[in-house]
């Protein structure tokens, strides 16, 4: 191999918890809520989807259903599709509907892996191209940035900048084209089985992880490795 792409949430990064999330943006706006209203109020907006990132909507609403399909080919309708959500719930102020979709963006809303770090730090002393491609709208560097990861990656492809999302291989063409890389030889770590599955038709070799909690995978990302050092065979999804 010599690129290895990796996607962001769930694979590199998990967010906060949802109920984390509502007490951080309460916190912020100065709102206090009894312990069992934060904690019914986070269950509503877990099972809305609200959180980018988190669980995905056990329904999705019927108004939302365009938008949700493309969400991530713009930063509007990134806002749109989740604000949305959470706007089928509701929270004590009007404003913390926005106020919480600004606080998913910041860098103490994330958690690298464990082993996050480590293998970046591998990865860049084998001399392997490192890449971010992430179905997201909005900018992730300064997530990489204030968790000391951004200086070992080479480059980041993030849907809204490209106005395609995975599985379009387009925005795994750029990556490679960015690293100078061919596919052929790149490797694709993800945890979405459809949306990174779509580097495969570039030719690339994939391999999935599981998005768990930070706390629940100290190690999910340590076989890439081995991949990598296994002379550029294809690995099998996992």
């Amino acid at each position: 191999m010599i690129a290895v792409l990796f996607d962001f949430s769930g694979t590199l990064f998990r967010i906060e918890s949802t109920e984390s999330w509502l007490r951080g943006g309460l916190a912020e706006a100065g709102i206090v809520l009894a312990d069992g209203e934060v904690a019914g109020t986070a269950r509503a907006l877990e099972v809305a989807g609200a959180l980018p990132g988190g669980a995905a909507p056990v329904r999705l609403p019927e108004d939302l259903a365009g938008v949700w399909a493309v969400r991530d080919e713009s930063a509007e309708l990134h806002r749109a599709a989740y604000t949305g959500l959470s706007r089928h719930v509701t929270l004590p102020d009007p404003a913390l509907h926005d106020r919480l979709y600004e606080r998913h963006m910041s860098p103490a809303a994330w958690q690298p892996y464990p082993d996050a770090g480590k293998v970046l730090r591998a990865l860049r002393e084998r001399g392997i191209a490192i890449g971010v491609v992430s179905n997201i709208g909005w900018d992730l560097r300064p997530v990489f940035r204030e968790h000391g990861l951004d200086p070992y990656v080479d480059a980041y492809v993030l849907s809204y900048e490209h106005g395609v999302q995975k599985p379009d291989p387009r925005l795994f063409a750029a990556a490679c084209a960015h690293l100078g890389a061919d596919p052929r030889r790149t490797l694709m770590v993800g945890d979405d089985r459809r949306a990174d599955g779509g580097a495969a038709a570039l030719g690339c070799a994939v391999h999935f992880v599981d998005h768990l909690p930070a706390g629940e995978r100290p190690n999910g990302l340590l076989p890439v490795l081995d991949l990598v050092d296994g002379a550029g065979a294809a690995p099998a999804a996992g």
